[in-house]
Formats: C-alpha cells, sequence, structure tokens
C-alpha cells in the first residue's frame, strides 16, 4: 500500500477577500474531488487572501497510479487559470 501526498501553495491575484478566496479554493477542491476522488483539505494560509496551501491524498497498491494522478491535478489546477501555483511537492510514504 502506498500513500501519495501533495502539497501546493496558490497564489489568487484576483481575491480581494477571504471571501473571494473561499470561492476560488472552493471551486478548486470540488473540481479535483469529483474527477480524481481524493481527499483534500486547505493546511495553510486560511488568513490570507492571496495565498493558500492545500493537501491532498490518494492511496494505492500502485505507486505509478498515484503519481500520475498527483500530476493531473497540478495540471488541471495549472490549467483552471484561477490561481497559480508557486510551490509543489509530491511524497510517498
Amino acid at each position: 500500500m502506498t500513500v501519495g501526498v501533495l502539497k501546493i501553495v496558490l497564489v489568487i491575484p484576483g481575491s480581494r477577500s477571504l471571501k473571494d478566496k473561499r470561492q476560488v479554493v472552493k471551486s478548486i477542491k470540488d473540481r479535483v474531488r469529483n474527477k480524481f476522488n481524493v481527499s483534500v483539505a486547505e493546511v495553510g494560509g486560511q488568513d490570507l487572501w492571496q495565498r493558500c496551501e492545500l493537501g491532498f491524498a490518494a492511496v494505492s497498491s500502485d505507486k505509478q497510479l498515484i503519481e500520475s494522478m498527483l500530476q493531473q491535478i497540478i495540471n488541471l489546477i495549472e490549467l483552471s487559470g484561477s490561481a497559480l501555483i508557486s510551490d509543489s511537492s509530491i511524497e510517498f510514504f
């Protein structure tokens, strides 16, 4: 069994309030959850308007499958255009 964890730091340039940020973050979280069936949580930057840290977790017996899925999540967020990825990291346990 392999657990893959993806941590992403997002910059949301169009956000002028926490409400704006929440709308963008909720949209990203819902889209990723629906497409990939992974666990998602905001793990940092909760009080900042234009910055957010999201954590994603997936479990499988195939490490390559998880790695591919987490990379597809990064691609989906980049293509959404609603936020910019300033940093990302993938870990396996």
